[in-house]
């Protein structure tokens, strides 16, 4: 989060439509090839608290001392903000993949809560990730042969007067993907320079002060267009009308 110093608050989101299935905890995705496992994620709470300030502020949050031109082509980026629900899952091509990943989430959920457990993490981090994750840390060679892909699957309604009415279903799916390098060692870093720059070189476009999230303060910004001239990807992968 972007930390300033005010007051933290998180209106009730009123999203239209009935809630998303709550599905299975582990599932086969046919469009998208792969095995997803539902993940507990800081993820969702950051885009919930952006769609809660959206909520409370449909404008945006006016900059401290922002251009007309940029006043009003904030006002136009959140005007296409919606609210939606929003959940992480992790992904792998084989369900062994994700069982490696829930054997070490359930090694650091149980491991984690007290000392002697966390020091056996530390100690054999390679042991209780069954690999995943090793002392030595990645080398160069697989930092720079690494890359990232993330999908956004989104299914909602094509217009508001469906989304109104009782009983009704999303009828439209729009899938994204953000990707890139890396992301621990390479992706990171090009994130935060990139945020610490429009901070430096944008200032009185972005908010007085507050605690806010990411979303709240680069959303209208240029930092897309950063992010993408430095090696990063954002796709429009395919929409479609549901049956």
């Amino acid at each position: 989060m972007i930390t300033f110093d005010a007051k933290v608050s998180s209106p009730f989101v009123q999203i239209p439509g009935p809630p998303p299935p709550k599905g299975s905890l582990i599932e086969h995705d046919k469009a998208l090839g792969l095995w997803v496992m539902k993940l507990p994620s800081a993820d969702t709470v950051v885009v919930k608290r952006t769609l809660a300030k959206v909520t409370e502020h449909p404008e945006g949050l006016p900059g401290a001392d922002e251009t007309p031109e940029f006043a009003e082509h904030r006002k136009e980026f959140w005007s296409s903000i919606k609210p939606a629900h929003f959940g992480v899952k992790i992904s792998s091509r084989s369900i062994l993949g994700l069982f490696l990943w829930l054997c070490t989430g359930l090694f650091i959920g149980i491991l984690g809560g007290f000392s002697f457990g966390r020091s056996l993490l530390l100690k054999f981090p390679e042991l209780f990730s069954i690999g995943l994750f090793r002392k030595t840390g990645p080398t160069e060679e697989e930092v720079r042969s690494a890359s990232f892909k993330m999908w956004f699957i989104g299914r909602g309604y094509s217009d508001s007067a469906r989304a109104s009415e009782r009983g009704s279903k999303p009828d439209k799916e729009i899938v994204t993907r953000v990707s890139g390098p890396e992301i621990g060692y390479i992706t990171t870093p090009i994130v935060l320079v990139q945020c610490a720059l429009v901070l430096l070189s944008q200032r009185a476009n972005l908010p007085k002060g507050g605690v806010y999230t990411p979303g709240a303060v680069f959303g209208p910004t240029d930092l897309q267009k950063r992010l993408e001239e430095n090696g990063m990807s954002f796709e429009l992968i395919s929409t479609r009308t549901l049956p």
